[in-house]
């Protein structure tokens, strides 16, 4: 498994909650498991506790992704730096769950956290994917999606750096926002500047124009 697979992490926690839409699906012990994976032995050790606690590692990453797309690069690091601190993993060899052609282990890196509960191991290997992509491709990689009122993070993993969106979904509905837009604002013309009378000239044009008194 690929160290930048885990960056995905992050973001799939981040996006259970929309603030813009007042949405959040992290509610219960069992949206926690379905997070992490319903049959995966860290899910089975999820409790009520946990609930509260994915959702303050949320917002902590959350942070970094908002930090990022608003350029404040040092900010951003400086808040993933503390979760890799608070969150520790051990990096291992592993490749026994894929073999090659021949029946040869296809070895790769693998994360393996030692945590205390589901939050701590999930955020563990959230942070150091995190880290992964963000060293390997920047921090401007790191972005909030930009069509209101969703908001949700995404990592740009385009080739020239051009990703706004966190969807193609948002991305068509910005898009026709914006052409509408445009439209309505070829319909109207442009606004013509609007003057208030001046008391003083309109005084002087009413007695101008009284016939003279003979």
């Amino acid at each position: 498994m690929e160290l930048a697979y885990y960056s995905d992490y992050a973001v799939r926690l981040v996006n259970t909650e929309e603030p813009g839409r007042r949405k959040d699906t992290l509610t219960s012990v069992d949206a926690v498991r379905a997070l992490i994976g319903a049959d995966t032995q860290a899910a089975r050790r999820a409790g009520e506790a946990d609930v509260t606690r994915f959702r303050g590692v949320r917002a902590r990453l959350r942070a970094i992704f908002e930090a990022a797309d608003g350029g404040e690069e040092h900010e951003a690091v400086h808040l993933l730096n503390s979760l890799l601190l608070e969150y520790p993993v051990s990096p291992q060899i592993s490749g026994h769950e894929y073999l090659d052609a021949s029946g040869r282990p296809r070895w790769h890196m693998h994360l393996a956290e030692h945590p205390s509960n589901a939050t701590a191991g999930y955020a563990a290997v959230a942070a150091m994917g995190l880290a992964f992509h963000l060293t390997e491709y920047g921090v401007d990689r790191l972005g909030i999606c930009e069509a209101e009122p969703c908001r949700n993070a995404y990592l740009d993993t385009s080739t020239n750096r051009s990703r706004r969106y966190c969807s193609d979904r948002c991305a068509t509905r910005a898009n026709v926002a914006a052409y509408r837009a445009r439209k309505r604002r070829a319909a109207t013309g442009p606004d013509t500047e609007r003057t208030e009378p001046n008391p003083q000239r309109t005084k002087e044009t009413a007695v101008a124009s009284r016939p003279e008194e003979a």
